[in-house]
């Protein structure tokens, strides 16, 4: 996959919620919500200011995120579902 996201996009791809609920139930996929965390695939270069400066991302490639269950675009990238997202639209960096 070759994608290079633009200003402050970045691409991400949801990780798998649980199909299993706390008291052993299995879900079927029409049941369960899509996920609203995901893994950083690539970054923009950064946010264009006003001023012409550009300013870096917070986030890097790699970070665990979680966003809104409906924010960005959803693409299919080599069979891949990735969503694109703004910078604004990342709730916020899982750390471990």
């Amino acid at each position: 996959m070759n994608i290079r996201p633009l200003h402050d996009r970045v691409v991400v791809r949801r990780l798998d919620e649980e199909t299993l609920t706390a008291g052993g139930i299995v879900l079927p996929d029409s049941a369960q919500e899509k996920p609203s965390q995901g893994e950083i695939l690539a970054i923009g270069t950064g946010k264009i200011l006003d001023n012409g400066e550009v300013r870096a991302l917070d986030v890097k490639v790699g970070d665990k995120i979680i966003f809104g269950q409906y924010g960005g675009s959803t693409v299919k990238i080599d069979g891949d579902e990735l969503l694109i997202l703004n910078e604004s639209e990342i709730f916020g960096v899982l750390e471990d």
